[in-house]
C-alpha cells in the first residue's frame, strides 16, 4: 500500500485532473474499464505521429519500426504471464478470445450430447458463446453453483468434473462478487479427468500475478482496457500444442503462408490466428501498460487493493442499510464491491453519486444469470485500482449517507 502511494501514481493519470458536476472526479469503475496513464497515451500517440505503418508487410523503414514495436509488445505480454510468444494471439478483447476458442476448439472437439461446464458467476462473454455452440451442436451446458457467501461450491465442482465435460470455461475472478477462485486447484482437478480449461482472466490479470505455466490452463483470455491499456485490444493465450491443431476462425491477410485460386496454407503461430491489419497502436499501448504495471509491481498492486478493499468493506459493513454481495473477507476477493442501498434502484443511486463526482457501475454488470441467483435485478458496484485511495472510499461513504437522506431511508 505505502509503496504505491509513494510512487504517487495519480499524477500519471490526466483524466483525474477534472471535475464532474463541479466536484473532483472520483473514479470507482475500474472493473468496467481502467484509466490510462500518460505513458500509455504517449506510446499510442507516438505510433501515429512517428512510425504509422502496417506491420509484417512493408520493407520500408516505418514498417520495420512498427513491426518491431508490435512484436516487442507481444514479447512483453508473453513474459508478463510467463507464456511462449507463439502462444500470444492479439484479439479485440477477452470476449473475442472466448468466441475464437468456442468456434475453433469447441466446434472441432464436441459432438451431440457432450457437456460444456461453466459457473454461476460467469460474465455474459463466457456464457453466450457456449450457448451458441451448444445450440449448433446439440450440447448441454451445466453450471457449478455458488455458495451463499458468493464462492464456488468446490465439492460440487469436483462431482461435475468427474462427469468429464468437454471443456470447463471459468472466470478467475468475478466481476460482480469480486471472488477470486482457486483456479490452479480447479484446473488440476479438471485435467485429472481429461477436461480442457479456459480461464477468463479479464478481472484477474490486471490485479494479481497470473502465470499460465504454473496454472497449466489450456486457454486464457484478458482485455487491455481493464489493465491500463487501450480499448479494442486483448489477448488470447492457448497452449502451442493445441493451437497447432486448430483451424483458424478468421481468414484473410497475414494469416496465410500461400494462396492459390483454389487453396491456401496457414502462417506460423501466432499469425495463423491474426487475420488482417491488427490493432497496432493498441498492442503497443498494451505493451506500455505492462511496462507501467511492472514498474509498480503486481504484488504491490495486490497489497494496495487488499488494504483498500478491507477498509471499504469495514466502512460499508457499518451501514445497516447496505447489502454487500460476495465474500466479506478481502483475502478471497479483488477490489470489487457490489452492493445495494435499501430498496433504491442502483440506477437512481448512481445518479446521486454522479452529482458528487463519483463514478460507479450500476445494473446487471453483464451477469444476468448471477443476478437471478442473487435474487436482485441489479447492483451498484464500486471497483478500485492503483490510482484509488482511502480518501476515495471516505467520499463514497459520505455520498452514500447523503443518498440515504435523499431517498429518506
Amino acid at each position: 500500500m505505502e509503496v504505491v502511494q509513494l510512487l504517487d501514481v495519480r499524477k500519471d493519470f490526466p483524466i483525474l485532473n477534472q471535475k464532474i458536476n463541479g466536484k473532483q472526479l472520483i473514479y470507482l469503475d475500474s472493473a468496467a474499464t481502467s484509466l490510462r496513464p500518460s505513458q500509455v497515451l504517449n506510446a499510442t500517440a507516438e505510433y501515429y505521429e512517428k512510425y504509422s505503418a502496417n506491420v509484417h508487410r512493408g520493407l520500408h523503414t516505418l514498417s520495420h519500426i512498427a513491426t518491431n514495436k508490435y512484436e516487442e509488445a507481444r514479447l512483453k505480454i508473453a513474459k508478463f504471464i510467463n507464456a511462449n510468444p507463439k502462444e500470444i494471439i492479439f484479439v479485440r478483447n477477452a470476449t473475442e478470445g472466448i468466441n475464437i476458442i468456442a468456434n475453433s476448439y469447441g466446434k472441432a472437439n464436441t459432438k451431440f450430447g457432450d457437456t460444456i461446464l461453466l459457473t454461476e458467476m460467469e460474465h455474459h462473454s463466457n456464457i453466450v458463446p457456449w450457448q451458441l455452440l451448444a445450440r449448433e451442436k446439440n450440447l448441454s451446458i451445466k453450471y457449478i453453483p455458488i455458495t451463499t457467501e458468493g464462492r464456488l461450491d468446490l465439492n460440487k465442482a469436483k462431482e461435475m468434473l468427474k462427469e468429464k465435460p468437454k471443456i470447463l470455461a471459468i472466470t478467475h475472478a468475478s466481476n460482480v462478487l469480486g471472488t477470486v477462485n482457486p483456479i490452479k486447484d480447479i484446473i488440476k482437478t479438471a485435467h485429472n479427468y481429461g477436461v480442457k480449461v479456459l480461464v477468463d482472466a479479464a478481472q484477474s490479470v490486471p490485479h494479481i500475478k497470473v502465470d499460465v505455466k504454473e496454472l497449466d490452463c489450456d486457454f486464457l483470455v484478458f482485455s487491455g482496457h481493464k489493465m491500463l491499456g487501450p480499448s479494442g485490444i486483448g489477448v488470447l493465450f492457448a497452449k502451442e500444442s493445441i493451437l497447432e491443431e486448430l483451424e483458424p476462425v478468421l481468414a484473410g491477410g497475414d494469416m496465410i503462408k500461400e494462396v492459390t485460386f483454389y487453396s491456401a496454407t496457414w502462417n506460423d503461430l501466432p499469425y495463423k490466428f491474426e487475420a488482417g491489419t491488427p490493432n497496432i497502436s493498441g498492442a503497443i499501448g498494451l505493451g506500455a501498460a505492462v511496462d507501467y504495471i511492472n514498474r509498480i509491481g503486481i504484488d504491490n498492486i495486490r497489497e494496495h487493493e487488499i488494504a483498500l478493499t478491507k477498509y471499504a468493506l469495514d466502512k460499508l459493513k457499518k451501514l445497516d442499510y447496505i447489502k454487500i454481495y460476495g465474500p466479506l473477507n478481502e483475502e478471497f476477493r479483488l477490489g470489487v464491491i457490489s452492493f445495494n442501498l435499501g430498496d433504491i434502484h442502483p440506477h437512481d443511486l448512481t445518479t446521486v453519486l454522479d452529482e458528487e463526482g463519483i463514478a460507479i457501475r450500476s445494473g446487471h454488470a453483464c451477469a444476468m444469470p448471477l443476478m437471478e441467483k442473487l435474487g436482485v435485478e441489479a447492483v451498484a458496484r464500486s471497483s478500485f485500482y492503483i490510482y484509488s485511495t482511502f480518501e476515495d472510499v471516505d467520499n463514497l461513504i459520505l455520498a452514500l449517507e447523503k443518498a440515504r437522506k435523499v431517498f429518506r431511508l
